[in-house]
């Protein structure tokens, strides 16, 4: 009977450590097992149609019906401004570029009453559209898009001193539109021309006519988030030559002038030693040396 009371916890134990294990092995297999989710679909009550964009657009597009289409979306995920009615939208001028299955809003369009497309209903009231023409050294190789920002330079001989003067006339003006025009150049041949629309206030206007007429017009790329304003002198060949000279660091000293040593005092002539004479007698002759 000793014996099998011994017994009974070392069973015991056996039994609860293989339980144990049973249960620590079915959970890794459940974990280590695919999970298959079930694909639930969104409650169509919270799905409303809404227009988008059928095809890219660019600024100042004159949308028609076969521009839009409908897509279905989240009722909470809905920008303010957008449209559920295609007749709403027919005939409205974009005023921003839209992208296909772009949803279209109300900022992205013209006043209602705009009716016709073209760089005129990019006008910002107030303001006026000019066109430059020019090259690709100007464009800056093509880099100048319908949106970015630029900054206009002249360069023109000042007519009092007849020297040729660089000057900003312009800053932050807007590009509305730019394109190329075939144009016949000096020789009757046709060539290509880049055009570009900037959005100017009247006095800027008629300050980019007098310089487009009068000198060679430059444009500098701005950066985006840059728009503030800066002066500037204008760059002349005076002003050029030495933009880069090492600066000056106040005025130069002359070497300190050292005073001219005293002459030495003539040196004292020693007194002459008194002369010492010796006789030196050999084979029967005196020879006399003085020291």
């Amino acid at each position: 009977m000793g014996r099998w009371r011994a017994m009974g916890p070392i069973f015991l134990a056996l039994v609860i450590a293989a339980a144990g294990s049973f249960f620590i092995y079915s959970w890794m297999q459940r974990q280590a097992a695919p999970k298959v989710v079930a694909n639930v679909e969104p409650d169509k009550a919270n799905i409303v149609q809404a227009e988008v964009a059928a095809v890219d657009m660019i600024p100042g597009t004159k949308i028609s019906v076969e521009m839009i289409k409908k897509g279905d979306f989240l009722i909470n995920s809905l920008e303010p401004g957008h449209f559920t009615d295609s007749a709403a939208l027919v005939g409205r001028v974009t005023i921003s570029p839209l992208k296909a299955n772009e949803l279209i809003l109300e900022h992205r369009l013209a006043s209602i009453d705009i009716k016709t497309g073209g760089v005129s209903a990019l006008v910002t009231e107030g303001k006026r559209a000019v066109a430059v023409g020019g090259d690709k050294v100007i464009g800056l190789s093509g880099f100048i898009y319908p949106g970015n920002r630029v900054d206009v330079l002249v360069t023109w001989k000042d007519p009092a001193t007849d020297a040729e003067i660089t000057k900003l006339v312009l800053e932050n003006v807007l590009v509305l539109a730019s394109g190329t025009l075939m144009q016949r150049n000096d020789k009757g041949d046709a060539a290509p021309v880049d055009v570009y629309t900037l959005e100017v206030t009247p006095e800027e206007a008629e300050i980019l006519g007098l310089t487009r007429n009068q000198g060679k017009i430059q444009f500098a790329l701005r950066s985006p988030v840059d728009s503030g304003t800066i002066a500037t002198k204008g760059a002349t060949y005076e002003v050029a030559m030495t933009h880069l000279l090492p600066k000056s660091t106040g005025p130069q000293k002359s070497p300190p002038v050292l005073d001219k040593p005293a002459p030495l005092a003539p040196r004292a002539e020693r007194p002459a030693k008194p002369m010492i004479t010796v006789e030196v007698i050999q084979e029967g002759q005196i020879t006399k040396h003085q020291f």
